[in-house]
């Protein structure tokens, strides 16, 4: 990779030369330019030259593995830093001489943004999305691609569609609603002014696109309504006071969670640009507040590869939607290989369940199941597998027994499927720390069914007041409700915490993981979910509760009579008592 972009094709050479002879042609004699106006010419044909190769370049980097790429991302953001100045110091000379276009130095930007949002999903550092809203929003507050309209080119029409479909999936990742909102609306405009003057094939996946986002907006079951009945917009990602303190003397483990496979392959579920409602609500739980970088293109390729990060803010994370096994393998195997010592590696699996076929004479890891991964071949109409032969295990399936390899360090995981109860059957071969929480495999037909708008047990790990809100039949609350409940969420998530920590019959797997925040507000919430649905009047199979692995003792945690009585507690806050038992209140 290195010796392509250092040493490129002589090619580039002649490319920039007969560009720069066309330009000087339509701009007069050549000889009339005076020599430094045409080197400014020359030298800019070059960096946008070297910067679009070094940008096309990031394709061919692998997607997984985080050291190989840090320096060519620094070269390519070192370019483009130059190219933009560039343009922003000599650009009288290059209207007047090279005939630069607004939309171009727009192009210019939404790369930038676009590295900067790749640069996001390398690292997993919020700061950078911030990073790439300001060029995006630069672009559209100084109307960079007002004029491509006018042209009848529908190439850059579609450019022009493409930064608008980047531009709300960065809005959507920072909790910029309004914006999204706007956005959305203009996005809708040029779609049909795109429809209407080009006849060309793709108009129905544009359109196809802009239902994703409108359905992606729409997904929060519950709206948050200032007394001006304008929608609250509510960060989901860990603030300062998001997970419990750990109290002096409270022994627990000192690993840190540093990567996370997030995996989406939910059938018929919404999506917007491969991220599924799922994936999105799993990687802002796993995500601090982003900050505002001190100084812009500044090169933060390099600022990471310089020096090795002490302790990175957010867990590294790989989005994969709808892998296939080898794929997710692939993922699986290589972030497994960069663990840092005394680290988590966390696996969310978001996926259709895959039930075994008829029985077996054993019942080992690969005898219950599993989620599926992708292929197309082998979906018939959506959720029916097609099986070749009924006596064999399903290929696509990933089982339990696949992820045994690597139960070698402290592996956590995260099953949502309607077979998630498959992965309680591990076992430890290793010793290390491991730990399952594995969402219901059903939810009560009383309750509205929410599952293409995303997963209820995700949600509770995700906004534990919005889902308690949804299964409690409420739609839409009052700030100041919403805020003193999120109070009293947080004393339950402390009271939570000590029950966990002081109890003698826990397995240690769930102290271990206890000394990382996102971890400990994860099983801090799983067990606030688990709670809340045994004492729910319509969640009443046991199909209808999470479980894990290692089970959790009940009457200490999930069954716990002071953790019941906080939970009748918020719901009068709400007045929605009626919906849950109250018999547990006779233990006081």
């Amino acid at each position: 990779m290195t010796g392509t972009v250092e040493k490129p094709p002589r090619k580039r050479k002649s490319r920039t030369e007969f560009a720069l002879k066309e330009i000087m042609s339509s701009g007069g004699a050549e000889d009339d330019i005076p020599q430094g106006e045409r080197k400014t010419v020359t030298d800019f044909c070059y960096l946008l030259d070297k910067s679009k190769q070094l940008f096309n370049g990031l394709r061919d980097l692998p997607q997984y593995g985080q050291k190989q790429w840090q320096s060519y991302f620094g070269r390519t953001f070192d370019v483009y830093t130059k190219l933009w100045k560039f343009q922003q110091q000599h650009r009288q000379v290059l209207d007047n001489r090279y005939g630069l276009k607004r939309w171009q130095i727009g192009e210019i930007a939404s790369k930038i943004g676009q590295l900067y949002y790749h640069y996001y999903l390398r690292t997993s550092e919020t700061s950078y999305l911030n990073e790439a809203f300001s060029f995006y929003s630069a672009i559209r507050q100084r109307s960079y691609y007002s004029q491509v309209n006018k042209e009848d080119r529908p190439e850059l029409v579609v450019k022009k569609l493409r930064y608008y479909a980047r531009f709300i999936v960065v809005c959507l990742l920072l909790n910029k609603m309004d914006v999204v909102k706007d956005l959305v609306k203009e996005f809708s405009d040029e779609i049909e002014d795109y429809t209407h003057r080009f006849n060309t094939e793709d108009q129905v996946e544009w359109n196809l696109v802009l239902q994703e986002v409108a359905a992606f907006i729409e997904a929060d079951p519950v709206m948050v309504l200032n007394d001006d009945n304008t929608i609250v917009i509510t960060s989901n990602r860990l603030a300062e006071t998001g997970a419990p303190l750990l109290e002096q003397g409270m022994i627990v483990g000192q690993l840190s969670l540093a990567d996370a496979l997030i995996i989406g392959n939910c059938n018929n579920q919404v999506k917007f640009s491969e991220l599924t409602v799922d994936m999105f609500r799993m990687l802002q739980a796993l995500e601090r507040e982003p900050m505002n970088l001190a100084s812009q293109m500044n090169k933060p390729g390099m600022q990471e590869s310089a020096d090795k990060p002490t302790r990175r803010e957010n867990p590294h994370k790989y989005l994969l939607y709808k892998p296939t096994f080898s794929q997710l393998y692939t993922f699986l195997a290589a972030s497994f290989k960069e663990l840092p010592a005394n680290s988590v590696l966390l696996i969310y699996l978001s996926a259709t369940g895959v039930f075994p076929t008829g029985r077996s004479d054993s019942e080992g890891p690969y005898d219950f199941g599993g989620v599926l991964t992708n292929s197309n071949r082998d979906i018939i109409n959506g959720d029916a597998i097609h099986k070749r032969n009924q006596s064999h295990k399903e290929m696509h399936c990933l089982h339990p027994g696949d992820l045994y390899p690597f139960t070698r360090k402290p592996l956590f995981i995260i099953v949502d499927s309607s077979n998630s109860v498959a992965y309680k059957n591990f076992t430890n071969l290793f010793g290390q720390p491991l730990v399952c929480l594995l969402s219901p495999t059903a939810y009560p037909k009383a309750l509205q069914d929410q599952s293409q708008r995303g997963s209820l047990f995700t949600l509770f790990l995700n906004n534990p007041l919005m889902a308690f809100l949804f299964v409690s039949g409420l739609s839409s609350m009052r700030r100041g409700l919403w805020e003193k409940c999120q109070e009293y969420l947080r004393k339950i998530n402390r009271d939570i915490a000590q029950l966990l920590t002081h109890s003698r019959s826990i397995d240690q797997a769930f102290l271990q993981f206890f000394g990382d925040e996102f971890l400990r507000l994860l099983l801090t919430r799983f067990i606030f979910c688990s709670a809340t649905m045994r004492m729910h009047k319509i969640f009443q199979e046991t199909r209808n509760y999470p479980e894990s692995y290692p089970q959790l003792p009940r009457d200490e945690t999930v069954e716990n009579p002071h953790l019941q009585k906080h939970i009748l507690e918020l719901a009068s806050i709400l007045d929605v008592r009626n919906v849950f038992f109250e018999n547990t209140i006779d233990d006081y």
